[in-house]
């Protein structure tokens, strides 16, 4: 009983530790959220799903490093994030509505490498792109979908997880962030004297605002290792302005089957 009221205190130390890591950086890691045996079954679904060709399965030289449209791909994806304590982030910083808006793949395989310049995820995908909105612009389809670019009080209210399937070194790739760069919505104003990389073990989650400045650099020359992320977006309310409709919506609320039965909610404790 002890141990047990000793691993609730620190995991309510731990949640109260990262919403306000969140508030002030715009991103936090939660630690070993996936047990190694649950990331390895991730890994083997995912591999057998992306091996059926689709036009929203990313190759170069016959290697995948990347997917969009990842719940069509492999709905298992849908249902993965619900358990402790990742949930309790997620309604914790978003409120009891939140909801699963888009799920996206990347890899730096070791001898397929790439990198992204400094950014701010702006976009999100939706039904049509096309609707008259003095709130969203810059329509544009990705893999098939209709996306726009949205308004800054939208991304405000949205979370991105980003659940990492291998150890982030140095080495195979890692982002980098600007910490508060979340506060000055939309614009870009890189001090890349206060840059920070985010390391961590497999297993774990990065929870990260939209409106963080980051970029993802390539793999160091010899690197053998692979850097796989499942990108998991999150919205706090299923409406949009302008009669918008999210392309996908997965609300916590939603009562799913298992897809993948040893990757359930875990007690909080």
């Amino acid at each position: 009983m002890l141990n047990q009221v000793r691993r609730m205190e620190r995991c309510i130390s731990s949640i109260s530790s990262g919403l306000s890591q969140i508030a002030h950086d715009g991103f936090a890691v939660i630690g070993e959220v996936f047990q190694a045996s649950e990331v390895e079954q991730i890994q083997a679904e995912l591999c057998r799903a992306l091996s059926r060709p689709k036009a929203a399965v990313i190759q170069r030289e016959g290697v995948v490093v990347g997917a969009r449209n990842l719940l069509q791909i492999w709905p298992a994806v849908a249902d993965i994030w619900r358990r402790q304590p990742l949930l309790a982030f997620l309604t914790e910083v978003l409120g009891p509505q939140v909801g699963l808006v888009r799920a996206l793949y990347f890899n730096k395989p070791p001898a397929q490498t790439w990198c992204l310049p400094w950014h701010k995820d702006l976009t999100i995908a939706v039904r049509d792109n096309w609707r008259p909105s003095s709130e969203f612009r810059n329509p544009t389809a990705k893999a098939g979908v209709p996306h726009v670019e949205a308004p800054r009080a939208l991304l405000e209210s949205m979370l991105t997880a980003r659940i990492h399937l291998d150890e982030i070194t140095d080495a195979n790739g890692p982002m980098t962030v600007i910490p508060g760069s979340h506060l000055t919505g939309k614009a870009m104003a890189i001090d890349e004297a206060s840059a920070r990389k985010i390391v961590s073990r497999c297993g774990d989650v990065l929870l990260i605002r939209p409106l963080v400045a980051h970029n993802s650099l390539c793999s160091q020359p010899g690197n053998q290792d692979q850097r796989r992320i499942l990108h998991l977006e999150f919205a706090a309310r299923r409406e949009l302005p302008d009669g918008y409709e999210w392309h996908d919506f997965v609300s916590a609320r939603d009562s799913l089957p298992g897809h993948l039965a040893p990757v359930s909610a875990l007690p909080l404790v």
